[in-house]
């Protein structure tokens, strides 16, 4: 397969974010972020990413750990064969330990895979699927921030409690659409609700959603469940207000920097499930400072504050067990994550179980109405907390092969 010369270019980019190899013996570590820089994701992960990985490197204070860190970057364009040929040629020609983010379950499934084949570590933090600690689970992937179980449970679980007890699904057509309408699906029928029907659209490449909306409508669900995200989940809550869609809207993956695009006037009432939100606490808004003061004008998504949290805890565990361990081990560079405690400003105290999921409390959010705002960002207002024992998926329900029973 060929790749792109945008993609090659990006892949061999190197971001010298500590002193240059020549001038210093210490071990290197080299981390790829593989992500989304140019398409539907790009806003709530891209190069916000790559910042989020500079400023875990600078807060940690490599320079005193007695090893450096480069840092690569790529766009896999959402795309399952791009992304596993670059996480290939990153592990086999470039040396590369570790990558980080991929905002795409299918792709992120691939990256997984090629990680347990080269016995490489993959933190991810942007694909949402929950298969990653289900039955396609391994020993050198951790599944950060939030899954699709996690946000069934949680805007689907309330969504059906408040009436909303039928539903029609408009889904992407790849690994990350259809695990949420599973998942979801799961939550609203064991609740006594009822799904009537679903469409799926081809992704990535859909921007006009007209018939889909109408045929949601024509259904006569109550509500409807957007298994989608990104400018496509923008473009259809932006196409359903249009075209005067009556349901009452699950934005099933819905982030900061979509509500900040659709705007207020738009997005107000609508529920959502985040696990991170810049002004939920002291903690998460003495990051988003120090984030913001670098990317100008914007604060963190979910995926960037996860980037932001996986990477420190790598580097925490790199440091325990010797960057040279970790270099020649990722398995081993894993089990020390799951080992030590997680420990963070975006979410707090935490832990990592067996099969790969990191565990934090879950957060159901209202988008507020203009009148309710403050000022730029401030968006949310709280409804409801998952506690962290109970917002994923429990470790024995899976399928995960790592988990003895």
């Amino acid at each position: 397969m060929n790749l792109s010369r945008r993609t090659m270019i990006a892949a061999a980019s190197t971001l010298p974010l500590v002193g240059a190899r020549a001038q210093t013996a210490k071990p290197v570590l080299k981390v790829g972020c593989l992500t989304d820089l140019s398409g539907p994701y790009k806003d709530l992960a891209g190069p916000g990413a790559i910042a989020a990985i500079k400023q875990a490197l600078a807060e940690f204070g490599i320079a005193g750990k007695g090893f450096d860190v480069e840092v690569v970057s790529a766009d896999h364009q959402n795309k399952p064969d791009i992304g596993a040929t670059i996480a290939r040629q990153w592990f086999d020609r470039d040396g590369v330990d570790a990558i980080v983010e991929v905002a795409n379950s299918g792709v992120a499934l691939a990256v997984a895979g090629v990680a347990k084949e080269k016995n490489k570590v993959y933190l991810n933090t942007g694909a949402a699927t929950s298969d990653l600690t289900g039955a396609q689970c391994n020993g050198n992937t951790i599944h950060w921030v939030y899954d699709t179980y996690m946000l069934a449970q949680s805007t689907g679980g309330a969504m059906v409690k408040s009436g909303g007890d039928s539903w029609y699904f408009i889904t992407a057509d790849y690994a990350f659409g259809h695990a949420l309408q599973r998942d979801t699906t799961a939550f609203v029928t064991g609740a006594g609700g009822k799904v009537v029907g679903s469409v799926a659209y081809p992704f990535p490449g859909t921007t006009d959603f007209s018939s889909f909306l109408i045929g949601a409508q024509a259904s006569g669900a109550k509500v409807l469940g957007l298994a989608s995200a990104g400018s496509d989940l923008i473009n259809q809550i932006k196409q359903s207000k249009e075209f005067g869609i009556k349901m009452r809207i699950a934005g099933l993956l819905l982030f900061l920097t979509d509500v900040h695009s659709l705007g207020l006037d738009v997005a107000q009432g609508i529920v959502l499930t985040d696990s991170f939100y810049w002004d939920m606490n002291t903690r998460a808004r003495a990051f988003s400072d120090r984030y913001s003061a670098v990317v100008k004008g914007t604060r963190p998504t979910m995926v960037q504050a996860g980037v932001y949290s996986a990477m420190t805890h790598y580097l925490k565990a790199a440091h325990a067990i010797g960057p040279a361990q970790s270099k020649a081990d990722g398995a081993a560079t894993i089990a020390r994550m799951k080992a030590m405690p997680t420990d963070d400003d975006c979410f707090g105290a935490g832990t990592i179980r067996a099969d790969g999921r990191k565990i934090h409390p879950a957060y159901l959010w209202e988008v507020k109405k203009p009148s309710e705002s403050k000022g730029s960002w401030d968006y949310y207002k709280l409804v409801a907390t998952t506690p962290a024992d109970q917002a994923f998926r429990p470790l024995d329900k899976g399928g995960c092969p790592l988990v003895k029973a």
